[in-house]
């Protein structure tokens, strides 16, 4: 398949590792409407890629992002959008993109330094793994600017830290640093900025050479686990475990344990 950039995204595919890089720098990494749609698009397109193990996304300059850019989308055009254009145009951008990150059986590693509020937050929730610098800031900033919040905060935010903690940071404002996000298990890990990169590599390189298949099976169970019942999570697990016991990488994990050796994973 192909991953092009467009103006704002940078999209390269190698050895595995679908690399997504926001590119707006000047701009805090707020992401637009072209952005958007080609973070969905490759997200979703790199699902069904089998030479796709992991998806890494990160940024370009001092700060992750900033959020959705409300001023290219309100900056006045002569006309007044019809009343509902909001309600109908979130089901195909900023709420599609969550969804997506999440139903994907490729894992996903966020990357994050510096400020990343509103729809770059919930980034960084919604990915497998997100990492951050110590002194990156995590904000919301939908009561500051006077509207409720989009992309699943108000989904995320209480399954991961809890209703309370989701309230401060959502009607409160209160900001994070990557320590602190990172203490209340927000993010998989902080570390200095100087040491970030080398620990974005070795995470990123170990779900690359994980196997492939029971990664993206057990990412399935953890995430649809959330709203069924136990009988019928079960059955997934029934199934997940049918489909991973039938892959190259079981056989291999299987050979390895036999042989006393790590294994080596294809993906397949």
């Amino acid at each position: 398949m192909s991953y092009d950039s467009v103006p704002g995204l940078r999209a390269a595919l190698d050895g595995g590792v679908l690399r997504l890089t926001l590119d707006r720098a000047d701009r805090r990494n707020a992401i637009d409407d072209t952005m958007l749609d080609a973070l969905i698009t490759h997200i979703a397109a790199a699902g069904t890629d089998e030479e796709v193990r992991v998806i890494r996304i990160d940024a370009e300059g001092p700060d992750f992002c900033s959020g959705s850019d409300l001023i290219a989308r309100n900056t006045p055009s002569g006309r007044k959008p019809r009343v509902g254009s909001t309600q109908r145009r979130l089901p195909t951008k900023a709420n599609r993109l969550i969804p997506v990150m999440t139903e994907t059986q490729v894992p996903i590693v966020a990357v994050v330094r510096g400020w990343t509020a509103g729809l770059g937050f919930h980034i960084a929730l919604a990915a497998d793994f997100c990492i951050a610098a110590t002194d990156a800031r995590f904000w919301e900033p939908f009561m500051a600017r006077g509207f409720t919040p989009d992309s699943g905060a108000a989904w995320l935010l209480p399954r991961l830290v809890g209703m309370v903690r989701a309230r401060r940071l959502l009607l409160l404002g209160e900001e994070l640093t990557g320590a602190e996000a990172a203490e209340l298990e927000i993010v998989h890990a902080a570390y200095p900025p100087d040491e970030l990169e080398a620990q974005a590599d070795a995470l990123v390189g170990k779900l690359a050479t994980a196997p492939t298949v029971a990664l993206g099976l057990t990412k399935w169970l953890l995430h649809s686990g959330n709203g069924l019942d136990l009988d019928r999570h079960l059955q997934n697990e029934a199934m997940a475990l049918e489909l991973s016991s039938r892959s190259d990488d079981f056989k291999e994990g299987l050979a390895a344990f036999r042989d006393k050796r790590d294994p080596v994973f294809t993906g397949r």
